[in-house]
């Protein structure tokens, strides 16, 4: 009988988040899966554990996982954890459980500390719909693009980022989304020097240049949705259908994306197909 593979949330700072049950669990099992085994470790050595500890990373994670699948078909229980919050969050681990799917091997979550959740919780922004971003990219151009296209995103987004591109980041979201679009900052979430500020994105920018939110430790961003009115495909097509009776394909395109503030390219290609071109 296969043992199970149990997927362990672990604290994102304050190590007396960690649950009985993730302790219980990883004094129990045979194997501890660890991000870093010198972080974990220390995290062991705070609840009395002795568990075996393996590596398993980004850089290792395709070597190692078929050896830790097969300490689990000969029945041994398995933990895996990240350096801090819940695996697979931005952090390795995906192969692992899926390995673990695909051969028919129990997996269980141990849930408990997570920065995302933990941000969101206290942002007081809309928590209705919400999506995780992860790291923004670290070239200023492709973050740049990328948060462009998240601009008329209705529901909250959450962004990791490092201390390194805190200030640039938060410019660059001035630029994308406006001064005043609301946002929050989660700094060293749990820790001595937690900070958590919720601000227009514009007095974020102001603080993170001024000091008051201090440049040093881990960052989690919380960002308000649009609150604009996005016409719908419907709309937009109707619109372009009546355009395109007085005007050239590309003359209707220029005239919609003016009046809706959409790319004119992507409204000619659409004209095109309403055509049957």
């Amino acid at each position: 009988m296969s043992g199970t593979l149990y997927v362990v949330a672990t604290p994102i700072g304050n190590l007396e988040d960690l649950t009985p049950r993730a302790a219980q669990t990883l004094a129990e099992v045979s194997l501890i899966a660890a991000e870093d085994t010198r972080h974990t470790r220390r995290l062991l050595m705070h609840i009395g554990a002795k568990t075996r500890l393996m590596a398993l990373h980004d850089h290792n994670e395709e070597k190692v996982v078929p050896g830790i699948i097969q300490s689990l078909k000969d029945g041994n229980n398995v933990a895996l954890v990240s350096d801090a919050g819940t695996p697979l969050v931005s952090d390795p681990g995906f192969r692992l459980v899926r390995e673990a799917h695909n051969s028919g091997i129990q997996v269980s979550p141990i849930p408990g500390a997570s920065a995302v959740t933990a941000a969101l919780s206290a942002a007081g922004i809309s928590t209705d719909r919400f999506c995780f971003e992860g790291f923004l990219p670290s070239r200023q151009a492709a973050r740049r693009d990328f948060l462009a296209s998240l601009a008329t995103q209705a529901r909250t987004m959450i962004f990791y980022e490092s201390v390194h591109r805190i200030t640039e980041s938060i410019d660059d979201m001035c630029g994308a989304f406006g001064l005043d679009r609301q946002a929050f900052v989660g700094r060293e979430l749990t820790k001595m020097h937690e900070q958590c500020i919720q601000e227009s994105l514009g007095e974020l920018q102001q603080k993170l240049k001024n000091g008051s939110i201090v440049g040093k430790g881990e960052f989690v961003l919380v960002v308000a949705g649009s609150t604009e009115k996005q016409e719908s495909p419907f709309e937009v097509d109707r619109l372009l259908t009546a355009l395109s009776l007085h005007f050239a394909a590309k003359d209707a395109a220029k005239i919609a994306a003016e009046a809706t503030g959409l790319k004119r390219n992507e409204l000619y290609s659409r004209l095109l197909k309403l055509k049957g071109v």
